[in-house]
């Protein structure tokens, strides 16, 4: 009798495809540049251990999914649970994600949805915050809630600069606090608080060591690879995490000592706009493969996740509550605000600090605050002379020649500006 060939069920077809989208990206990431950096490894090890033989890592923990950067991870830690952020960047999940929402929704949004449709978690989330930002994310919500998830909405103002928005806010942090204590049946102490900001302030104190390395004639570190690094942070064990950077850290600081410059002559670019998530690094990755450097970024997937740290004035339980909710909104530099200055001041302010050469703006096609405050934006970088580069893309394979053509043309445009200011300058 021949062997009959076993029927791949609807769950084992999208793992498979997944790890397909997974090994392509980390292949890439560890094939395609020179000089890998050794304590990268940790990080191309686990991706490759929760995306394509999925493992694990907080079986025995209560998991709290998030759905955006604006749940304070910090409260979370202090009652004994885990934050997972659930942001998804799957093109797998985007086409499962694509039979509940619009055809012209954000892609990111999509795949969120098509992997809760699915139900296929790696570590399922016992509970989902959704914080009422974007407005995709806020209608995501009440569909994944519908799927039978529990859903708790964390209230977001839409402006920061007034008084009744931080209070508004901070009202919102304590509720979930009270909240997330008594559905976990956890008691919410000054010491497990106190003990979690300090260990979260370490890990933001890390990720500002290896940006100041960055600022170096010398980069030690591919853009890409900080956004692989800043990724693990949303579902990695915090204490893996931070000693996986600190070896990171160390090797970082010995590689801008080296005679030999891997990536000095490389255009310095910030990248900024809809984040990057893996296995969605695709333009990060085009513009490094042009021989472009991002050297610093302005999106929720890194610098907005780790730039601002608590400033605590006094220890007590409810101060530290306060402190915390003014670190997640002041900070907040997101186009869901409807007035946004802070964000294109901290564009200019790292094109300055990091000695970049050019910005590129990308955004999601759906992604509508991304889309209408990039005229802003653009107009912004004009005014300081800034050259940048606006692209539209989603999760599709699709395309990648055209974004390649654009991508390349703009580095080169910005090598060119370069020998024209070392020819003026010469000249002088």
């Amino acid at each position: 009798m021949k062997n009959r060939r076993k029927i791949e069920t609807q769950e084992e077809r999208q793992n498979r495809h997944k790890a397909m989208e997974s090994v392509a990206i980390l292949d890439k990431l560890k094939n395609d540049f020179s000089k890998p950096l050794e304590a990268m490894d940790y990080f191309y090890d686990l991706f490759e251990r929760v995306y394509c033989k999925r493992e694990s890592l907080h079986e025995r923990s209560v998991k709290v999914g998030t759905l955006c950067i604006q749940v304070p991870y910090e409260i979370i830690y202090a009652l004994d649970a885990v934050p997972v952020r659930l942001c998804n960047g799957f093109h797998t999940d985007d086409e499962i994600g694509s039979d509940f929402a619009p055809s012209k929704a954000c892609p990111l949004v999509k795949a969120t949805v098509g992997q809760f449709s699915s139900g296929n978690f790696v570590d399922r989330p016992d509970l989902v915050v959704s914080p009422t930002t974007c407005d995709q994310k806020s209608k995501a919500g009440a569909i994944i809630e519908s799927m039978g998830y529990p859903i708790y909405d964390m209230e977001f103002p839409r402006t920061k600069e007034s008084e009744e928005s931080r209070e508004y806010w901070r009202r919102s942090v304590r509720k979930f606090a009270k909240d997330l204590s008594k559905e976990l049946g956890v008691k919410l102490t000054r010491s497990k608080l106190k003990k979690t900001i300090q260990r979260i302030g370490y890990a933001q104190y890390l990720y500002h060591r290896l940006n100041t390395l960055r600022k170096s004639d010398n980069p030690p570190i591919l853009g890409v690879d900080m956004f692989l690094v800043t990724n693990a942070f949303f579902f990695d064990r915090l204490e893996s995490w931070i000693e996986a950077v600190e070896r990171l850290v160390e090797e970082c600081a010995a590689k801008t000592e080296e005679a030999s410059a891997t990536y000095r002559n490389s255009p310095r670019i910030v990248y900024t706009g809809s984040p990057p998530i893996f296995p969605n690094l695709k333009i990060p990755l085009l513009i490094e493969q042009s021989d472009g450097l991002i050297v610093a970024d302005e999106t929720c997937s890194s610098n907005r996740m780790f730039n601002d740290m608590i400033s605590v004035d006094e220890w007590f339980l409810y101060d530290m509550v306060d402190s915390i909710s003014d670190k997640y909104l002041k900070g907040c530099t997101c186009p869901i605000f409807t007035k946004n200055s802070d964000r294109i001041r901290r564009i200019i302010n790292l094109v300055k600090e990091y000695h970049a050469e050019g910005v590129v703006y990308q955004a999601f096609a759906g992604c509508q605050v991304y889309e209408m405050e990039q005229r802003s934006v653009l107009g912004a970088m004009e005014n300081e002379g800034i050259p940048i580069l606006y692209l539209e893309s989603d999760y599709s394979p699709s395309h990648l020649g055209q974004l390649t053509t654009r991508i390349e043309a703009f580095i080169e445009s910005l090598k060119n500006r370069r020998r024209k200011k070392a020819c003026a300058i010469s000249q002088e």
